[in-house]
């Protein structure tokens, strides 16, 4: 299994933008699991790519609405992704709402986020009816948008669910980025979102994403047990995998999480482990995408 350890930082060239042609790529994170820093990862992540001048667009697909709390917004008042979704199902026009995505877009230090709201969690329900593929609304909403051609990368932060949501996401994706606890759950968690892909795959409908990373998060190094349940979840992978060395569940982060901010709004020493492992992902990322 390839451990990723040392990475160098790639050149990125900011004047070679999908607005002038190219096509961004959705990266999609996700663990069913609940608490193991998904957002923290993906929110660290899109600012990882942002400083190496890649023109970043955040989903907020989580009912939860964490990462939109993290670009500042307490409450959603009004629309949210979710009406952009009910937007670009025709069978739905009766729900249809004016708002458009320019009319919904948040910037937090370069970054770009389309916000969430607690309206998603009715996302299945409202959609139960409709005649068109289900599981690709949110695909047929980016391609619709271009959102591709204006984004280097779209990063999705999944809800910790294996409902339609995540179906939505992971048959939009080009790639996921999939973070976890070393604990039993998440070795449980691992099993059922790989047969998910399997489902997708069998669907036949679109390319199943790469898996590009697993990502170790919120590790404590004083515990044997998750050390050992580390081991544990790397064997069950398998060699083709891709495990990057554990992110640990350090002061710094919990601080800036708390001021809502990522790891690179600081220039303390004591930051620069912490940007360094989201350096590692976006680098993972930038190699993969070219």
């Amino acid at each position: 299994m390839g451990i990723f350890f040392n990475r160098t930082q790639s050149q990125n060239d900011e004047g070679k933008t999908n607005a002038e042609g190219g096509k961004g790529k959705v990266i999609a994170f996700l663990n069913q699991k609940g608490g193991v820093g998904k957002t923290t990862v993906a929110f660290n992540t899109a600012f990882a790519l942002r400083a190496q001048g890649k023109r970043v667009l955040c989903l907020d697909l989580d009912p939860q609405a964490n990462l939109t709390y993290l670009f500042g917004i307490e409450d959603v008042e009004g629309y949210s992704l979710y009406n952009l979704l009910l937007n670009s199902i025709r069978e739905l026009k009766g729900l249809h709402t004016s708002c458009l995505v320019s009319d919904l877009l948040v910037q937090k230090d370069g970054v770009d986020l389309i916000p969430s709201s607690g309206d998603l969690s009715g996302f299945e329900l409202t959609v139960a009816g409709i005649s068109v593929p289900r599981q690709l609304i949110l695909k047929k909403f980016i391609e619709k948008n271009g959102l591709t051609h204006l984004y280097d990368y779209i990063v999705i932060d999944c809800p910790p669910t294996l409902g339609l949501l995540v179906i939505n996401s992971l048959c939009a994706s080009d790639g996921v980025i999939v973070p976890f606890r070393p604990d039993d759950f998440s070795r449980k968690g691992l099993n059922a979102f790989y047969e998910v892909l399997e489902n997708i795959d069998d669907m036949g409908v679109v390319k199943v994403p790469e898996i590009l990373l697993h990502v170790p998060n919120l590790v404590d190094a004083r515990r044997k047990q998750e050390q050992d349940d580390l081991v544990n979840i790397v064997n069950q992978l398998g060699s083709d995998s891709k495990v990057m060395e554990p992110i640990h569940n350090k002061s710094q982060l919990v601080k800036a999480l708390g001021q809502r901010k990522s790891v690179y709004d600081y220039s303390s020493k004591e930051y620069a482990p912490l940007q360094e492992s989201f350096t590692k992902i976006a680098n993972v990322i930038e190699e993969w995408a070219q």
